[in-house]
């Protein structure tokens, strides 16, 4: 972008400058630290020059929004053309509570459902399990049943509506649920739209929530790759997750870099079972969080643009532009909020979402300031919702495509994270023997992920520690008074009750003999290899539970133990 002549004349400016105008006042006042860098530990420069950015080829390494490489964007007009999907998480106690969410979320301006499911309902178990006992509708809601799926959505038309599922173990059962409920509404499945997390390599390597060992989870997950693609076209099967991966403590790049490889070894995965790249690819997305360090959030967003159009193109010959353009949602960091003071909250959120906003993100969700406390409230909720209205409607953030693009700190900043982020991709492939997929399995295996996490959250703690990194209202600026809000109170005994009661209803009414030929037919479907999609959709429809169909992966896999520090 600048010529060695510029380059040169610009050198000796800077060097002149730091002579003349930045060393009298280092000398006299000097800086707060001596040393500046992101939450993740990235040293950031004073200044930032066009000396730093001279070896960026604007066409090359740029282009222009909606064109490769996107590092502007994924499409030309941005939110010019329409703002971001505002999705707030949902999902408490009874599917009847988390339905009236959705009303009032929808009626507040929400353009996305998103939903949030109880730890019975992740760990495919149903609410009357004995591991279920205290957990019931605790942290999202309980769907044991089509049953509750079909109150979960009342009076909501799933033609019209994105929903978005946050669940991984037991995703393709609730993806059944939303397609039998979808043939139940008469809505076309082609016209189905959403989002299904479904992403199993994320949970061995930080969220920990599995049923089954990692080769058999990962067929399941190609499963709903391969049917979604032939019978739910705008469905999106995988949101490939870095979001947990951060919020257990890595780095922004670790999490970036781990976050692709997973993306990619899905890619190989569907391409092993006989899918072409080009007709699963567009409907692949990715999930990613926001911390606190704005220009290093920006910075990540656009190069993992960067290097996702290139990995596609190159290791795995996509063809199609929509299959090289890498599409997100974010939501701001759940683990930067905290307990103490918890209205600054509203702040650190509304750092974040810009950031998101600024990096192109597709779709957003704001943490609500009490979720350090407890579920969110409806106040909490509004609040969190406002927030993005207000960046979208008020702040000027949404008028300009990549405002930021150009600036010397930002591509600087973008160009070191996708080098160090290849780094580590090529590191994993290495370990796979040029498979990134089997590179992610064999990390599993042996801790890899775990161990580079683990060192990266415990360098940032002790920073935290030494007071290197200030939180504020933790460690500094610091009060005596109880800043607790009122928040959000699920009555457990109540809504378990609830719950127990529909279940056996729905066991007594059902027909027991089709519920036990279709447990039946899936696990006759997994001896012969075939795709187990279909047949857990017709499980659904019989009204088999939750538990009883992902017993049969069980039964015929076993269950996983992580073998990590157990030896």
């Amino acid at each position: 972008m600048y010529d060695d002549e510029d380059l040169a004349e610009i050198r000796e400016a800077t060097a002149e400058w730091e002579t003349e105008t930045l060393e009298p006042v280092l000398d006299r006042f000097g800086e707060r630290q001596d040393r500046f860098a992101t939450i993740s530990n990235l040293e950031v420069d004073r200044l930032y020059t066009p000396e730093d950015v001279a070896d960026l080829d604007y066409l090359e390494d740029l282009g222009f929004p909606g064109e490769e490489p996107y590092t502007r964007g994924p499409y030309p007009t941005m939110y010019r053309g329409r703002t971001w999907t505002m999705r707030q998480f949902a999902g408490f106690g009874t599917a009847e509570e988390t339905n009236d969410r959705f009303h009032y979320l929808i009626e507040q301006g929400q353009t996305g459902l998103s939903t949030a499911f109880d730890m019975p309902t992740l760990m495919g178990l149903d609410s009357d399990d004995p591991m279920s006992i205290g957990e019931v509708g605790k942290e999202g809601v309980a769907v044991d049943t089509l049953r509750d799926m079909e109150i979960l959505f009342d009076g909501i038309d799933v033609g019209e509506v994105s929903t978005s599922f946050t669940i991984n173990p037991s995703a393709p059962v609730i993806y059944a649920m939303y397609v039998a409920l979808a043939d139940q509404q008469g809505v076309p499945r082609e016209a189905v739209r959403g989002t299904l997390q479904n992403d199993m390599f994320k949970e061995f390597i930080a969220q920990k929530e599995w049923v089954i060992p990692p080769e058999p989870s990962l067929d399941l997950v190609t499963d709903v790759v391969e049917f979604s693609t032939e019978e739910t076209p705008k469905f999106h099967p995988i949101s490939i997750s870095g979001y947990h991966i951060r919020e257990a403590g890595s780095t922004a790049i670790q999490e970036l870099a781990f976050t692709l490889a997973d993306g990619f070894g899905y890619v190989e995965d569907a391409i092993e079972r006989g899918l072409d790249v080009d007709e699963f690819a567009p409907r692949l997305s990715f999930f990613f969080n926001c911390h606190n360090s704005f220009f290093e959030e920006i910075a990540k967003f656009r190069a993992a643009r960067r290097i996702y159009a290139h990995v596609m193109d190159e290791w795995y010959d996509a063809e199609l532009a929509e299959s090289k353009r890498l599409k997100f949602h974010t939501q701001t960091a759940g683990q930067s909020l905290t307990a103490q003071q918890p209205i600054n909250n509203v702040a650190r959120v509304t750092i974040q979402a810009l950031a998101g906003v600024l990096g192109g993100t597709q779709s957003l969700h704001t943490n609500s300031f009490d979720e350090a406390l407890a579920l969110p409230s409806e106040k909490a909720v509004r609040v969190a919702l406002r927030t993005q209205q207000l960046i979208a409607e008020e702040s000027g953030a949404a008028d300009i495509v990549d405002p930021l693009g150009g600036s010397f700190a930002v591509e600087a900043l973008t160009d070191e994270t996708e080098t160090r982020t290849m780094r580590y991709l090529e590191q994993i492939r290495e370990m796979g023997d040029g498979s990134v997929r089997d590179g992610v399995l064999t990390g599993i295996d042996e801790g890899y992920f775990l161990r580079e996490i683990q060192e990266a959250s415990y360098e940032y703690q002790e920073r935290v520690e030494r007071g290197e990194e200030v939180v504020v209202g933790v460690n500094e600026y610091t009060i005596e008074e109880d800043t607790s809000p009122e928040i959000l109170h699920v009555d457990e005994e109540a809504t378990t009750k609830r719950q127990l009661d529909r279940l056996e209803a729905v066991k007594a009414e059902r027909d027991d003999d089709a519920v036990e030929e279709s447990l039946e037919a899936l696990r006759e479907a997994i001896d012969r290899g075939e795709n187990t999609m279909p047949y857990i959709v017709d499980a659904v429809k019989t009204y088999a539970t939750m538990g009883e169909i992902m017993a049969v992966f069980e039964d015929v896999y076993g269950a996983y133990t992580e073998q990590i520090g157990l030896a």
